[in-house]
């Protein structure tokens, strides 16, 4: 059986996951690297051509500034201490967001680089997403339609994706949110309207391969209708 296309996680559980062991939210966000890097090779082990990360939220800007202080750098570090393993694994890079000032200048630097020196690459893509917000996409997309002159009338599905950040982003098949929570949070909205969602319980500092290859299981035993009363291929499941 054949991998979901696009797989989306929203990476949650870090402040739970520091607070059961009396420690502050930092070191939640600290332990959370060994699972993004796990995910990141399970993903791309499994024939995931395009995985997407949700790692900073327009919402998130709301918290305390030391806190935002301390994700910047980790955030920073992490990029530097992976880029070149990125590249050498065929991994294209990319970022959704990335447009609010108070993001320092040396991580927009480095985002910039990161995304320079994998843009070649032809294997799996991984999208970030930081500083993010589903509906500012949206409404940058009506923007950029407006701008362009495109009369009301001829404004269809398709010509308003091709307005999106990255529009060559194909449609989540699956989205996986950590810790038991049953939220969107304002992720990638439109790209997510026909996929399926697993809430595993594990919060992510702990989730791990064997955890993404459970998600990729429940996945596989769905039948897609996206609307229909019959699945598109009643031979196949989970797949388009």
């Amino acid at each position: 059986m054949t991998a979901p296309r696009h797989v989306a996680c929203v990476m949650d559980g870090n402040g739970r996951w520091a607070r059961q062991r009396c420690l502050p939210r930092t070191a939640g966000h600290r332990a959370a690297e060994a699972a993004v890097i796990d995910v990141i090779e399970a993903a791309r082990a499994s024939g995931v051509r395009w995985l997407s990360l949700y790692a900073f939220s327009t919402e998130n800007w709301r918290r305390p500034s030391d806190e935002i202080d301390f994700l910047m750098g980790l955030i920073r570090r992490t990029l530097r201490k992976h880029a070149l393993s990125m590249c050498a694994r065929g991994i294209r890079c990319r970022f959704l967001g990335v447009s609010d000032p108070r993001i320092p200048p040396g991580l927009a630097q480095d985002i910039a680089d990161l995304v320079e020196l994998t843009r070649d690459n032809r294997g799996m893509t991984l999208t970030v997403a930081f500083d993010h917000g589903g509906r500012r996409d949206i409404v940058e997309a009506a923007r950029n339609l407006i701008r362009d002159g495109v009369a009301a009338d001829q404004v269809t599905e398709e010509s308003f994706a091709e307005h999106l950040p990255h529009p060559d982003t194909p449609d989540v098949d699956l989205v996986i949110r950590t810790s038991g929570e049953q939220r969107i949070s304002n992720f990638m909205l439109w790209q997510v309207a026909y996929a399926e969602w697993v809430f595993p319980e594990v919060l992510w500092p702990d989730f791990r391969a064997e955890h993404f290859h459970e998600c990729l299981g429940a996945y596989r035993n769905r039948e897609r209708r996206f609307g229909d009363v019959r699945s598109p291929n009643p031979m196949v499941k989970g797949n388009r």
